[in-house]
């Protein structure tokens, strides 16, 4: 899947997301912000000058996002989450932002309002896309801005050549997301859950954690 649509999902289908930053006394901070534009491989948020959120924007440069759309149920969801580099371009894209959401002009109606807001974006980072709707589910990581994870795989368990092929793993993964066959059997990653319960039941100490 690729990071555009994505990131089109964060932003037309979830909007409002829940952005997590680090205070001045290195305490978590979250709060709900609306996701204003993407592009290929960046989101786009604003933000006022007077506000602590912008404090931290500014002195950490740094964010985490989650959000998760609209459903009758979880099973009916997506859920994107991505952490990453952000960078404040000040004024620049503020008019594109209130075009494409007319309902900032309800908020801030003058333009004199208007220059309490500064527009930020995060252009390098890695992120995680989950379909709760889909069977079995579906997950996918991704990048912005060409960023590479420090592994691309990490947290991810797999299983290694002293498998035996007994399928106890199989019997207790929840999305029968291992295929069995050629031994060593293999983990499909675009469907794990991470619950880690392969790793647990495994007799010959197979599955591992990267």
């Amino acid at each position: 899947m690729e990071t555009a649509e994505i990131l089109r999902i964060l932003r037309e289908e979830i909007h409002s997301a829940v952005f997590a930053t680090v205070d001045e006394q290195g305490l978590p901070a979250t709060r709900v912000i609306d996701i204003m534009l993407t592009d290929e491989d960046s989101l786009y948020f604003i933000t006022a000058k007077g506000k602590a959120f912008y404090r931290q924007l500014t002195d950490r440069k740094y964010a985490a996002v989650s959000g998760m759309t609209q459903g009758k149920g979880s099973l009916e969801r997506k859920a994107v989450s991505v952490r990453g580099k952000v960078e404040n371009i000040g004024s620049g894209r503020l008019a594109q932002v209130f075009e494409a959401n007319p309902y900032m002009a309800e908020i801030y109606p003058e333009e004199e309002s208007r220059t309490a807001l500064e527009v930020f974006r995060m252009y390098e980072g890695q992120g995680e896309y989950f379909d709760l709707s889909a069977k079995p589910v579906v997950r996918h990581t991704f990048s912005l801005g060409g960023a590479q994870e420090r592994h691309p795989v990490s947290g991810d368990y797999y299983i290694d050549e002293t498998c035996s092929g007994c399928g106890e793993c199989l019997k207790k993964c929840p999305q029968k997301c291992i295929d069995m066959s050629a031994v060593p059997y293999v983990i499909l990653q675009e469907h794990c859950l991470r619950c880690g319960n392969c790793q647990e039941v495994c007799p010959c100490k197979a599955v591992h954690r990267r």
